[in-house]
């Protein structure tokens, strides 16, 4: 049996990789350092697989197709962009386990889009390769990692319902899978920031440090609770990735929240909040 022994909200952000000298060096070390602490918490949860919600910036998926919802069940590589400091690669997917929470979602009428051949693009990418990769090194061993995609780049949106659903599913599908597997699931997001409108480089340090204490709680439904014009007032169009974070603290048993870091950076374009997620029941 399989079990979500804790999970993680981190941002996504490629201008950190195409402007790495912008912000403040304080800034710079503390956002860095964040995804270095992940790594060692992840680690010292001794996982043996990761799955990491993410969302598409209309880079894999366009006006000819945008799924609500899709998971990569096959051979995985990434990430499709060329971003400085972020290598193109195969990449370690637990495809038995993506193709048991496909089977399990049947029987919950959690219908998957499924990718058997897929390229992930950043909002994958720089979670694994800065989070996942470093704690493969600590321990010594492969950590296989699922990728989730929801719709919040662009509209339509994924509903917030519909993202704390797929978070349950994932945990029975875990909790019912035939092997022991630790798994860390990983709501990839920044929080406040507007993406290609004339208010980019807007950050409003309150949203952000509102939603980081829902996930602290571990109050599903005060972040659920958000409608979509709201969001985009006080958070930008790219903060709707927020639903990510819904969906990996759904995944969490009885959650619970610690923020490791947060750095409001203009110079990044971004709200940018590191929590870790625990499970009450594992504490226990």
């Amino acid at each position: 049996m399989g079990k979500i022994v804790g999970g993680f909200w981190m941002p996504h952000d490629p201008v950190m990789f195409v402007a790495p000298d912008a912000p403040p060096q304080e800034q710079r070390d503390n956002v860095w350092g964040a995804y270095e602490v992940c790594a060692r918490r992840m680690a010292e949860l001794d996982a043996t697989a990761a799955i990491i919600v993410g969302n598409d910036h209309y880079i894999l998926f366009g006006t000819q197709c945008l799924p609500r919802y899709l998971i990569g069940n096959g051979d995985v590589d990434g990430p499709i962009e060329a971003l400085p400091g972020l290598k193109r690669g195969v990449i370690s997917n637990h495809q038995a386990l993506a193709q048991h929470i496909v089977a399990e979602g049947e029987t919950q009428g959690i219908d998957w889009t499924v990718a058997r051949s897929f390229s992930v693009e950043h909002s994958f990418a720089i979670p694994h390769q800065l989070t996942v990769q470093a704690a493969e090194r600590m321990l010594g061993r492969s950590i296989p990692t699922i990728p989730v995609y929801l719709a919040c780049g662009v509209d339509p949106y994924i509903s917030f319902k519909r993202a704390g659903e797929l978070g349950r599913q994932i945990r029975a599908a875990v909790e019912s899978f035939d092997a022991d597997e630790r798994v860390v699931i990983i709501g990839s997001g920044g929080i406040s920031h507007w993406v290609g409108t004339v208010e980019s480089g807007r950050v409003n340090e309150e949203f952000d440090r509102e939603i980081l204490a829902h996930g602290v709680n571990g109050d599903l439904a005060a972040l659920c609770a958000y409608d979509d014009a709201d969001i985009l007032e006080r958070g930008g169009n790219g903060a709707m990735e927020i639903r990510n974070f819904a969906c990996a603290m759904a995944a969490v048993p009885n959650p619970r929240g610690e923020v490791i870091a947060y750095e409001a950076v203009p110079a990044w374009v971004t709200g940018l909040g590191f929590l870790q997620l625990f499970s009450q029941e594992s504490a226990q």
